[in-house]
């Protein structure tokens, strides 16, 4: 996917995978900090001794919310940039499923599947991907979701065919 696109070209990728992100590595620090932010400190995620002595995964794993969250930094790794965007908005998800526990140290990525855009108003285009956060060496993802993101940009730059 090139780096840059117009807002005329992003109707025309509905359908298509339009991002694959670097991988991520999901360390101790990491999940440590997330338990931090969000005063979520379950043993699963913060303790891996007592994780891997009574926990069926052998370790620590993530917060779904973690990896959930990480779909920004994935999302400004891979996804093409539209020229007259002027702000991105977090719409929100309309589903999402976590598959498979994220281990601590392990590595993810995120591909995104440009399901639908839509104009809206005279400065919005609402775009939903498919997105699935992937786990190096695993057969089933971390999360499977519905992403809707709106691309904001100036009215005067709306396409004139929509």
């Amino acid at each position: 996917m090139g780096t840059e696109i117009s807002l005329s070209d992003v109707r025309g990728l509905i359908g298509m995978e339009t991002g694959l992100s670097d991988w991520i590595t999901v360390d101790q620090t990491m999940i440590d900090a997330f338990a931090g932010a969000t005063d979520d400190h379950q043993f699963i995620h913060v303790d891996p001794e007592r994780a891997a002595a009574e926990s069926p995964f052998g370790g620590t794993i993530a917060h779904g919310f973690l990896t959930l969250s990480l779909l920004s930094a994935m999302n400004y790794n891979c996804l093409p940039k539209v020229r007259e965007q002027t702000m991105g908005i977090n719409y929100g998800f309309d589903r999402v499923r976590f598959m498979t526990p994220v281990k601590s140290g392990a590595r993810v990525r995120g591909r995104f599947l440009l399901s639908d855009a839509r104009f809206r108003g005279g400065g919005m285009l609402m775009t939903t991907y498919d997105v699935t956060i992937e786990i190096e060496n695993e057969k089933k993802p971390a999360l499977t979701a519905k992403w809707i993101t709106i691309i904001q940009f100036d009215p005067k730059d709306r396409p004139e065919e929509v």
